[in-house]
């Protein structure tokens, strides 16, 4: 892995539209609500209850090494379609990432856990979102 082959400035912005997606995605008028009831959770319980400053620390080393993964996987991926590394290949291999790495896996362990397909469609449509946007950004930016 040649870590001097990445855009840092477009895995930053990657980063930051992770959180920019899960603050409007989770958001109240969004899905939060309807997320926050299928967890079998209250207006009482509060999310993070472990502590906010690991969670938005552990959320934020997820993203960045989500972002970095992608940086190698979306030239990888990306040439050898047609057409080459571009925005819409990208999004196309942050879709084929997303489909057996996160929505298969992430499928799984919800269902064991008991949380049915509710809470599973919400937070698969969430990380679907990101790796697609992830994706189109760092195509883009080669």
């Amino acid at each position: 892995m040649d870590f001097g082959s990445i855009n840092w400035f477009a895995v930053i912005v990657c980063v930051l539209v992770s959180f920019a997606v899960g603050f409007v995605y989770f958001s109240p008028k969004v899905f939060f609500d309807v997320w926050w009831k299928a967890l079998g959770k209250t207006q009482k319980d509060q999310p993070g209850a472990g502590g906010m400053g690991m969670t938005w620390g552990m959320t934020t080393v997820a993203s960045i090494v989500q972002a970095v993964a992608m940086a190698f996987m979306v030239p990888a991926l990306g040439s050898t379609m047609t057409g080459g590394v571009n925005a819409v290949n990208g999004a196309l291999t942050g879709f084929m990432l997303w489909l057996p790495f996160t929505a298969a896996t992430s499928l799984t362990n919800r269902m064991f856990a008991g949380h049915g397909l509710k809470v599973w469609a919400i937070e698969a449509g969430n990380h679907l979102i990101v790796l697609v946007l992830m994706g189109a950004i760092l195509g883009a930016w080669r």
